[in-house]
């Protein structure tokens, strides 16, 4: 599911919107990671940042 810009706050920051280049630049700083780990995690785990984080920290 798509991030919906009109919601902000706490859940929608709770996840990563890939086709948002702002919030990919963002989050790679955010985890240390590169775009293309950072696709690769959101295609295995989905877009939640939580999980996301948990599966590039393997």
């Amino acid at each position: 599911m798509a991030d919906n810009k009109k919601l902000t706050g706490s859940p929608d920051n709770k996840r990563i919107d890939i086709h948002d280049h702002n919030e990919v630049r963002n989050w790679t700083k955010s985890f240390g990671c590169t775009q293309d780990e950072l696709k690769k995690a959101v295609n295995a785990v989905g877009t939640s940042a939580a999980a996301v984080k948990k599966h590039l920290s393997k």
